[in-house]
């Protein structure tokens, strides 16, 4: 008897030790919410003050690099990181393999690398991550079918695989990748529901996938809104709250959410923050303020994409306050700056290429499209209509201009909720944009494709779908054709 007793209590210690391998004790959860924050040096000094070996620790540090290089894109740091991901999944994969948290911190590591990756350019590495991810949290979730975490992360594989334009489709079915766009909702929802821990983080990803892939509703985005406004002790989630609400037209939202951010010495520095303010100033037309928050984002920014862009944008500060000397000095400085990685730094190439060779321009017909763009961007759709209520199609002599000229008034008019007049805008884009290489036909028949998807005429609506993402080359090619192929998917074709 005093043999099976010592048995017993030998076997109860040493699942004890295995279940420490990957505990998310308080002291981890502390640790988690300051990193989620960008207070690295307070998350990470949490950290170095535990002295387990805790898998949920190496995730953690793996968690606060991901954080940092995103924002501050550091190519020294990036080679340590590299490194250091390498050592950290041998650690984990030497830990307790019969705990769910074994595969699901394993591929976390993985998405981490993944992020950077791609952020830094090396787009097949980047991929490849994501694919070792893929096949950890699958093979866990067969396992482990109930462990919420793992849902998080394999719900939104499903969804970005599930939106793949259909011609790139066969290469995720040659890799054994399956995604589904409802499956990956139900599973982040779950996650919200279900999970205390990373519940904000599932919510948070739950409304990048609408702002981004799907479609906001004006109550998902009012609920999205009051997600971020809750948050107002943390900086990334701040950060994609403004993003997400200047991509949906409320740039003075976004602008009150930049003015009562509070910060101090325990955030990460961010002066994209300082990009996105210049931003919104340049959409309201003032332009000095603009100049102002763009030249205090360069002299704090020490990464590589945008560079181009803000150059670009420091041009149109310039250009459209008729001081065109001063703004092609900028527009001359694109090519020695920065990457191109981004598709708006993409775009201020294209754009600056197109400037300085073509000798037939005419400026003020650009310039009224760009200022009506601009002020459409930010959600200013009055003056955007303003800009273009004394011009037609004929004003312009290039036939860009001309569909750009219509695809901009069908998108005012579409934010005015008058369908009448923005159908027959889009249409006249189409044609206008066959065969050719801007995104304006491309980007109509997307918006064609959601209006025909909320008048419940399913046939038409995948119609103009398809045919978004049958245009074969424009600098946002990528992102409408996730888009459409999202909205096909959840409409079940």
């Amino acid at each position: 008897m005093q043999k099976n007793l010592f048995i017993l209590l030998f076997s109860l210690i040493f699942q004890k030790s295995q279940a420490t391998d990957f505990e998310f004790n308080p002291t981890m959860q502390k640790a988690y919410s300051e990193i989620i924050k960008t207070k690295l040096s307070l998350g990470r000094t949490i950290l170095d003050n535990d002295k387990s070996n805790n898998g949920v620790k190496i995730y953690l540090k793996s968690y606060a690099d991901l954080v940092q290089l995103l924002i501050t894109e550091d190519k020294v740091f990036y080679g340590q990181f590299v490194d250091n991901q390498e050592s950290r999944l041998d650690f984990v994969k030497k830990l307790d393999k019969k705990l769910p948290y074994n595969r699901f911190i394993q591929a976390e590591i993985h998405l981490h690398s993944a992020f950077v990756k791609l952020k830094f350019g090396h787009e097949v590495k980047g991929s490849w991550e994501i694919i070792k991810a893929y096949k950890l949290l699958e093979a866990n979730a067969k396992e482990f079918p109930d462990f919420l975490p793992n849902q998080k992360s394999l719900g939104l594989l499903h969804i970005l695989i599930g939106s793949t334009p259909e011609n790139y489709q066969w290469v995720a079915n040659v890799l054994g990748l399956k995604g589904n766009i409802k499956q990956g909702l139900a599973e982040i929802q779950n996650v919200i529901s279900k999970d205390t821990i990373f519940g904000d983080e599932a919510q948070l990803i739950n409304y990048l996938i609408y702002a981004y892939i799907l479609k906001f509703t004006p109550k998902k985005l009012t609920e999205f809104q009051d997600f971020i406004s809750q948050s107002h002790d943390n900086q990334l989630f701040i950060f994609f709250g403004i993003t997400t609400l200047m991509k949906e037209g409320r740039s003075e939202v976004a602008l009150s959410l930049l003015e009562n951010h509070k910060t101090d010495k325990n955030y990460l520095p961010f002066p994209f923050l300082e990009y996105l303010k210049a931003e919104i100033f340049l959409q309201k037309g003032q332009y000095q303020i603009a100049i102002k928050w763009y030249q205090n984002f360069l002299a704090k920014y020490k990464g590589f994409n945008f560079l181009k862009d803000t150059y670009y944008k420091l041009f149109l500060c310039y250009w459209l306050s008729n001081e065109e000397v001063k703004g092609v000095f900028f527009l001359g400085k694109i090519k020695t700056v920065g990457e191109n990685i981004v598709e708006s730094d993409k775009s201020a190439t294209k754009f600056a290429e197109n400037f300085l060779t073509k000798k037939s321009q005419k400026p003020i017909a650009q310039k009224v499209l760009m200022k009506a763009r601009l002020a459409f961007d930010g959600g200013y759709y009055d003056k955007a209509l303003e800009f273009l209520e004394l011009y037609s199609e004929n004003s312009f002599d290039q036939i860009s201009d001309r569909a750009e000229f219509n695809y901009r008034k069908g998108r005012i008019f579409q934010k005015l909720n008058n369908l009448a007049q923005t159908i027959p805008l889009f249409e006249r884009a189409i044609v206008l944009s066959e065969n050719q290489s801007w995104s304006f036909g491309a980007s109509s028949a997307l918006q064609l494709g959601y209006i025909f998807q909320r008048k419940n005429e399913k046939s038409k609506a995948k119609m103009y779908f398809e045919k978004a993402i049958s245009y074969k080359k424009h600098e946002y090619k990528n992102s409408v054709d996730n888009k459409a192929k999202a909205a096909l998917n959840e409409m079940g074709f």
